[in-house]
C-alpha cells in the first residue's frame, strides 16, 4: 500500500503483484495528475484574469494588470471628458469615455431632483460597465460654493468671503458637506477647489480666489481634506487619497498663474518672474498635492507669453517631476483648443501640444470624434509616444482605483437626503456672518451704529440686492453666470431681517426710494443691500468696478435722510470712497450665497463681526493692481482690516 499526498488531495492505490496492472494504474494516476494541474493552472489564469478588479490586490498592481488588457482605442478613451449632453449609454460605450461631465448649467432638467441626477450618472455609467473591459467612467461638475449647480443644493459663501473667516477648519467643514450633496446626487468628482491668487479685482473671476494673499490661500486648501478625507500620516508625497463613498475627487485649479493676468482680464497672460510664479502662485498647489488632492485643472491663461495648456516644462517638468504629482492633470473646458489663435485653428497641433506638456485628461467636451480621431493618428503615426498615453491612462485608473469607484460605481438614492439638508444650512449661516467685513460703524467709534436695536417703530430695508436669492448667491449658481431672481431655495436678506427684529417692530421694503420718500417716512434707520449684477469668469471682467448706477442713487437718496447701513454684495471690492461720508455703517458681504440669516445675526448683536478683508480695497482703479507689500500701497482699507463687535451668542 502506498498514499501521494499532492495539492490536499489524497491520492491512495492499492499495489498489485501483477506487472500489467501497475503499468496501467500509473498510467491513469499520471494522467489523472496532469488534468489535476491543468484545472488548477485554468483556476490560477481566472483568478488573473480578474485581477485588476481584485480590491485586495495592491493598487499599482491592479493598474499594471489593466493596462496590460487595454487596446489603442481603449485607453485613448480614458483619456476623454465629453459634455453631458452629447454622452449617452451607447456614445460612452462605443468609444470607452472615460469621464462626463456637467458644464454650468448643465442640469437632467430644470429643478431636478436629487433623484433625476442619480439616474442620469447611472445610466452614463452603465454605459461605462457593459465596455469589454467594464471600466467605470467618473462624472465630474463645477461645486464651488456648494452643489451650486442643483436647484434646493446649499449654497455657501463664494471663497473671496471664505478667505475672509480666516478660518481653515470651517473650511474643511463646507468641503465634507459639499462632497455629501454632490454623492447625494451621484456624482463623485468636483472641479473645486479654486486655489487661485487673484492679485487684480478686475478679474472676473476674483471671487472665485480666497485672497490676493498666497498664504491666506494655502491656509484654505484645508477644504481638500474635507472634500476626499484626511490623508493618512504615512501617505507618499503626490499620491491621490480618497477615503470613501461619502468623499469626492477633487480639483485644484488653475494651474498656475490665473489670479495674475495683465489688468486681470480672463485668459490673459501672466508676465512675471519665475520666482514671481514660485511664492505667489505656486505654493497652493504643493500644499494641495500634500493634502492628496487627485486632479489639477490647467489655466486657460498664459504665463510670460507660454499657454499653461502647452506647457510642458511646467506641466509634466515641474508639476509631475517635480512636485511628484501623481493624479490626473485635466484641461480646462475646450482648453486645448486656445493653444492656437484663433481658437481651433490647428486642433491637430492642439492635440500634440496639450497632450505632449503632459495633460492626462481632455475636457474636449463636444467633439470627442475629432480629438480620438486626431490623437489616434498621432499615436499611430508616432508623434506621441504609447509611453506619454500610458502615463495619462495609470494616472486616471490610478484615481478610479483610489477612490472606489471599480466597487462601488453605481449610486442610490440614499444619500439624497443631504441635499439642502438643515445641518448644511446652519453651517452656510455660521460661514456668512463669519465671512462679513464691518468696514465702518458709526460716524464716529464712540457712536457705533451696529448691533442695529432689534426694536424699532420703522425700519426701511432698500435696494436690488435686499430680496433677490440670485443676486445674493452670485456667479455659478444654478447657471454658469448665476441669475437674478428667486433661483433656489434660501432666505434673502429682507426675509432674513423680518425674521431678526421684534415682532413689533415694521419693516418697509422699497427698491428703489426716492429722496422725497424717505424724507416724507419717519424711519428709525435704513438697511441699503445693494452690489454687482451675478457674472462669472469672462462676462465679469471689469475695468471700472463701479456699482450700478442704482446702487449708488439708492445710497445717496436713503443715507442722505436716515442713519444708514450699507450692505455690499459684490464680488470683489469695488469703488465705494466717494460715497463713505454719507454713510454710517458699511459692510462687506460679499456673495453669501443662500442663507442669509447669517447677515442678520451679527447685523443685529447675536453674533459678533469677526471677517478681515482678504483683498485690499482700493480708492480708485487707477492704483490696479495694488496689493499688500506693495511700494505704493495706499489703500481706502488696508489687507487684513475689519472692525470687531462683540454678540450675544459669540
Amino acid at each position: 500500500m502506498f498514499t501521494l499526498h499532492f495539492a490536499d488531495n489524497l491520492y491512495s492505490t492499492q499495489v498489485n503483484s501483477s506487472p500489467n496492472y501497475n503499468m496501467a494504474k500509473r498510467a491513469s494516476f499520471v494522467v489523472a495528475l496532469l488534468v489535476s494541474c491543468c484545472l488548477l493552472d485554468t483556476a490560477d489564469a481566472a483568478e488573473y484574469k480578474a485581477l485588476y478588479k481584485d480590491p485586495k490586490m495592491p493598487i499599482n498592481r491592479r493598474i499594471k494588470d489593466l493596462l496590460a488588457r487595454m487596446t489603442v482605442e481603449e485607453k485613448i478613451g480614458q483619456m476623454v471628458q465629453i459634455e453631458r449632453t452629447v454622452a449617452s449609454r451607447d456614445v460612452i460605450n462605443k468609444y470607452y469615455i472615460g469621464s462626463v461631465l456637467g458644464g454650468g448649467g448643465s442640469a437632467p432638467s430644470p429643478k431636478a431632483p436629487p433623484e433625476k441626477w442619480v439616474d442620469m450618472v447611472n445610466d452614463f455609467q452603465n454605459g461605462a460597465l457593459s465596455t469589454r473591459l467594464g471600466i467605470p467612467m467618473i462624472y465630474g461638475i463645477d461645486a464651488v460654493h456648494g452643489h451650486n449647480g442643483v436647484y434646493k443644493a446649499t449654497v455657501f459663501p463664494h471663497n473671496i468671503g471664505l478667505g475672509a473667516t480666516r478660518d481653515p477648519e470651517l473650511v474643511k467643514k463646507i468641503g465634507a458637506a459639499t462632497a455629501l450633496e454632490l454623492r447625494a446626487t451621484g456624482i463623485p468628482y468636483t472641479f473645486a477647489p479654486c486655489v487661485a491668487v487673484c492679485r487684480d479685482p478686475r478679474w472676473g473671476r476674483c471671487y472665485e480666489s480666497y485672497s490676493e494673499d498666497t498664504n491666506v490661500v494655502r491656509a484654505m486648501t484645508e477644504i481638500i481634506p474635507g472634500l476626499q478625507g484626511d490623508i493618512p500620516a504615512n501617505s507618499p508625497k503626490g499620491v491621490p487619497y480618497i477615503s470613501g463613498k461619502e468623499k469626492v475627487v477633487a480639483c485644484a485649479k488653475h494651474y498656475v498663474g490665473d489670479g495674475g493676468t495683465t489688468k486681470g482680464i480672463n485668459q490673459n497672460d501672466t508676465v512675471i518672474s519665475n520666482h514671481g510664479l514660485l511664492s505667489i502662485h505656486m505654493p497652493p498647489y504643493n500644499d494641495s498635492i500634500v493634502k492628496g488632492v487627485a486632479t489639477i485643472m490647467v489655466s486657460y491663461s498664459s504665463f510670460n507669453g507660454v499657454k499653461m495648456h502647452a506647457n510642458r516644462d511646467l506641466i509634466t517638468g515641474y508639476l509631475k517631476n517635480t512636485l511628484r504629482f501623481r493624479g490626473f492633470v485635466i484641461s480646462d473646458f475646450e482648453g486645448i483648443d486656445q493653444i492656437t489663435t484663433p481658437p481651433h485653428a490647428n486642433y491637430t497641433y492642439s492635440i500634440l501640444a496639450g497632450v505632449g506638456a503632459g495633460i492626462d485628461m481632455i475636457m474636449i467636451p463636444y467633439n470627442y470624434t475629432e480629438f480620438i480621431d486626431g490623437l489616434t493618428f498621432l499615436v499611430k503615426k508616432k508623434f506621441i509616444p504609447m509611453s506619454r498615453i500610458d502615463d495619462a491612462v495609470v494616472r486616471i485608473l490610478r484615481v478610479k482605483f483610489t477612490m472606489g469607484l471599480f466597487e462601488n460605481p453605481l449610486a442610490d438614492y440614499s444619500m439624497t437626503k443631504y441635499v439642502g439638508s438643515q445641518e448644511h444650512r446652519e453651517l452656510a449661516r455660521e460661514a456668512v456672518r463669519k465671512s462679513l467685513v464691518l468696514l465702518k460703524n458709526g460716524k464716529s467709534s464712540d457712536k457705533p451704529l451696529i448691533p442695529l436695536p432689534k426694536k424699532a417703530s420703522k425700519v426701511l430695508v432698500a435696494g436690488t440686492h435686499a430680496d433677490n436669492i440670485g443676486n445674493q448667491c452670485g456667479g455659478w449658481t444654478i447657471q454658469w453666470q448665476g441669475q437674478s431672481g428667486n433661483i433656489t431655495i434660501g432666505t434673502t436678506i429682507l426675509t432674513a431681517v423680518k425674521k431678526a427684529v421684534d415682532p413689533t417692530t415694521e419693516v418697509v421694503f422699497v427698491e428703489k426710494p426716492d429722496i422725497e420718500y424717505v424724507k416724507s417716512n419717519e424711519f428709525s434707520y435704513a438697511i441699503v443691500v445693494v452690489g454687482e449684477s451675478p457674472y462669472a469668469e469672462g462676462y465679469g471682467d471689469n475695468l471700472n468696478l463701479t456699482l450700478p448706477e442704482s446702487g449708488y442713487s439708492t445710497i445717496t437718496n436713503v443715507c442722505g435722510s436716515v442713519k444708514c447701513v450699507v450692505i455690499l454684495i459684490t464680488g470683489r471690492p469695488i469703488v465705494i470712497g466717494p460715497y463713505l461720508g454719507q454713510i454710517d455703517g458699511l459692510v462687506a458681504a460679499w456673495l453669501p450665497g443662500t442663507q442669509g440669516q447669517g447677515v442678520a445675526d451679527v447685523l443685529f448683536g447675536d453674533y459678533g463681526f469677526s471677517g478681515k478683508l482678504s483683498r485690499t480695497w482700493f480708492k480708485s482703479v487707477d492704483q490696479l493692481p495694488m496689493n499688500v507689500g506693495d511700494p505704493h500701497y495706499d489703500p481706502l482699507f488696508s489687507f487684513g482690516f475689519g472692525l470687531a463687535t462683540k454678540g450675544v451668542k459669540g
